[in-house]
């Protein structure tokens, strides 16, 4: 990720926006053989140091009028982000440096010439201090500053996957550090649920959730030192949560973004139809064989008026969240969900009883494989079990079972 030293953004006060620095096909395309030219760089640049690969991307945009520093260097740095480099961790560096100079001490002051025979001359002790060290100068002179950043030698590269993936995460980074200002995130979205939740827990992240009227979730992201005052302590969490949230569909993103303006705050806007590419994974249509099974067996049409939505809604109290893997809805206004329980872990299984605990007053029906019924004793009774396939025509018994139960608890209460 980027740092405020490379943040190249627009703030557009009479229009109340920052845009950040973006390159496009339009208006950048000769960036494209220049990208393929920065990752053949580093692609052949194993063993050299990373002062000298920053100074050969330089020269590649020497003549590059509408390119500023920043872009270059912020080019560096997600290149370096892809490689690795020898870090000498084991401190070898420092303890050659201490050994050099206290043979160097004595040998003071040294002397200019050409030759290296010369007592006191510069060539001669840096001779004499390698033959000491059982080495040349040349090798100690390598190794010397190998723990200073611009000193530091690459190992390995595993770069990009091509140029326009490769400027397409540099379009991506500046909008993650355009987030480093952003003191509050509100987004809709319509579909991915689980992942964009599961992104904004990662990102530590807190949140409150809104179901609006045509069916879209809002949710407001921050943490918790918002709660008392206006802060842009989240920044940076923030911007890790974005390359999650790209990966997802039909969202829609709002910034509020301080300035360096005192009193001013602007807009950053973003939605899944900006071209943002993420280079995280999108996530899977279904998180198991069993569920893609029964969505397929059901087909998209309704089942004795049931329709069956994949992850259609999110359940939450306070900062307890649960996204079903199922939404059933009727046109008669009823409602219910299932959860699929196959693959488990005995704190999958214990943070489940406390989200089924949690959410008790909601019609869930629970799919469960026979093979770990045993270790679900203590959980309701709107259960369905299956052996290899989820049976369409048990669910639908079950749905309608439990939201009926439901119905008629509602009424009499």
């Amino acid at each position: 990720m980027l740092t405020r030293e490379h943040a190249l953004a627009e703030f557009d006060y009479r229009r109340g926006i920052v845009i950040p620095d973006r390159l496009t096909r339009a208006a950048h395309a000769h960036y494209i053989p220049l990208a393929e030219q920065m990752l053949r760089i580093y692609r052949e640049g194993t063993g050299r140091l990373r002062r000298d690969l920053h100074r050969q991307v330089d020269a590649l945009f020497e003549h590059e009028d509408d390119c500023p520093l920043r872009r270059v260097k912020a080019f560096c740095k997600l290149l370096d982000d892809a490689a690795e480099y020898d870090l000498d961790s084991s401190g070898k560096a420092a303890e050659l440096r201490q050994r050099v100079f206290r043979l160097a001490a004595p040998r003071h002051p040294l002397r200019r010439t050409r030759s290296d025979q010369i007592p006191g001359g510069e060539r001669t002790v840096k001779r004499e201090i390698g033959e000491e060290l059982q080495t040349t100068w040349s090798a100690i002179e390598a190794s010397l500053f190998s723990d200073v950043i611009e000193f530091q030698r690459m190992l390995t590269f595993t770069g990009y996957s091509s140029a326009s993936a490769f400027l397409s995460r540099y379009n991506v980074a500046q909008v993650q550090v355009a987030l480093f200002d952003a003191i509050q995130l509100t987004v809709w979205a319509r579909e991915d649920f689980k992942t964009i939740l599961r992104y904004a827990k990662l990102a530590r992240l807190m949140h409150s959730i809104l179901l609006l009227p045509d069916g879209t979730h809002q949710f407001r992201f921050d943490g918790p030192a918002s709660i008392l005052r206006e802060t842009r302590r989240y920044g940076s969490a923030f911007a890790r949560f974005l390359p999650g949230l790209l990966a997802c569909r039909n969202w829609k993103l709002h910034a509020v973004m301080s300035t360096p303006r005192a009193g001013w705050s602007l807009a950053l806007d973003l939605a899944d139809t900006d071209g943002l590419r993420s280079h995280v994974p999108p996530p899977s249509d279904f998180d198991s064989e069993i569920e893609e099974q029964f969505a397929d067996r059901w087909d998209s049409k309704p089942r004795d008026g049931w329709m069956l939505i994949r992850e259609g809604e999110v359940l939450h109290s306070g900062q307890k969240v649960f996204v079903p893997d199922f939404t059933l809805k009727h046109p008669d206004g009823r409602k219910a969900f299932l959860e699929i329980i196959g693959f488990w872990t005995p704190e999958y299984l214990a943070n489940k009883r406390e989200v089924l605990r949690t959410f008790a007053d909601v019609p869930i029906v629970l799919a469960v494989a026979n093979s770990v019924l045993h270790s679900l004793a203590d959980l309701p009774a709107n259960i369905v079990v299956y052996k290899t396939r989820l049976s369409v025509d048990e669910v639908l018994a079950a749905v309608a079972k439990t939201a009926a139960s439901l119905d008629s608890a509602a009424k009499s209460g």
